[in-house]
């Protein structure tokens, strides 16, 4: 007897579930967590970062999917998820809104750089530099929100925090796409170089870890792209990296 076509069962599961239920940008989980961490870890914790971290995820979640929607041309079969998520999203921003209202301050920083990342998804430019801009901008912000929320009061020492997560994060964009999409370019090559360089001059000032840590993410720039590695590899070392970069970024405060 044949064995069974696991992979055909995998595709029908899939179909039957539909489009957009799992976000599948594998690199969008450290983004989403490394914020939230640090900003909770530079204050203190508090009952408020439980609703606070759920919303986090679950609007994550709704977000991908209203991309896909958008993406899709608005597409009946790509909008339960959109409205499965935006409506769990609801009670959550309920609860975190009567625990700490004041957090609502932060709504609108958070908006043209979410609209931005919708809009580029609904131009089918969701891959581009500027859209991946937007996501991580956005997602670094979730450490000041985090850091508030946990009555943290040391805000030079908050903002320092998320410009060196979102330091990290954009030469992430630049390097991811050196060793994927544009392994062949080479201005984005030169581009990923450059930016690393810089960044690593830039947080000297912040620690001389950091400046040593951000000396080996560009060594890695310049001397990994061409070298033959697979996705997986490549996401096995933005994990290390990013694991790096928090544990570092913590001991600052």
């Amino acid at each position: 007897m044949a064995a069974p076509d696991t992979r055909n069962r995998t595709t029908r599961t899939r179909s039957r579930r539909g489009p957009g239920w799992v976000p599948n940008q594998h690199g969008a989980w450290g983004m989403l967590a490394s914020p939230f961490l640090v900003g909770v870890v530079a204050a203190s914790p508090r009952w408020v970062h439980v609703p606070l971290l759920l919303l986090w995820f679950v609007g994550y979640f709704a977000f991908f999917a209203a991309g896909l929607w958008l993406k899709s041309g608005r597409r009946d079969r790509y909008l339960p998820p959109v409205r499965a998520y935006g409506l769990a999203a609801v009670p959550l921003g309920i609860v975190v809104l009567v625990l700490r209202p004041d957090l609502v301050v932060w709504a609108p920083l958070f908006a043209p750089l979410l609209l931005a990342g919708l809009w580029f998804a609904a131009h089918r430019q969701d891959r581009s530099l500027p859209s991946g801009l937007a996501t991580i901008l956005a997602a670094c912000l979730m450490t000041m929100v985090a850091y508030d929320a946990g009555d943290g009061t040391e805000w030079p020492q908050a903002w320092t925090l998320t410009a060196v997560l979102a330091g990290y994060f954009v030469g992430t964009l630049f390097y991811v796409k050196t060793m994927i999409r544009e392994r062949d370019s080479r201005p984005h090559y030169w581009l990923s170089v450059g930016y690393h360089v810089a960044a690593a001059a830039a947080v000297a000032w912040v620690s001389w870890w950091l400046a040593g840590l951000f000396a080996v993410l560009a060594l890695r720039a310049a001397v990994l792209p061409g070298r033959g590695l697979s996705p997986k590899q490549v996401g096995i070392g933005e994990i290390v990296a990013n694991v790096a970069v928090v544990v570092v970024a913590l001991l600052l405060v």
